[in-house]
């Protein structure tokens, strides 16, 4: 299991520094739904190998998180509502 100071070193990775032939692509990933939680994300873990960055697809992904109290459903929800307006 990845411990906090190598999901920190991941997380700090410039995507375009990397070669996406190195990246794991998430769609290629299966997870038994049937393990308890901790295991199914050890397993997910194991695959991605950087849950930070990866392929979907032909596209490389970089997952980064914002210091803030807002919420991904609160960002999608202002979002919308700024597009009705237009």
């Amino acid at each position: 299991m990845l411990d906090s100071m190598e999901l920190n070193k991941m997380s700090q990775l410039d995507l375009r520094e990397i070669n996406p032939d190195d990246l794991v692509n998430a769609d290629n990933i299966t997870v038994d739904p049937s393990l308890p939680q901790m295991e199914r994300i050890e397993q997910y873990l194991e695959q991605i190998h950087n849950p930070y960055c990866f392929m979907s697809g032909d596209t490389p992904v970089r997952v980064c998180f914002a210091e803030t109290e807002k919420t991904l459903s609160g960002a999608l929800i202002d979002y919308f509502i700024r597009l009705s307006k237009k």
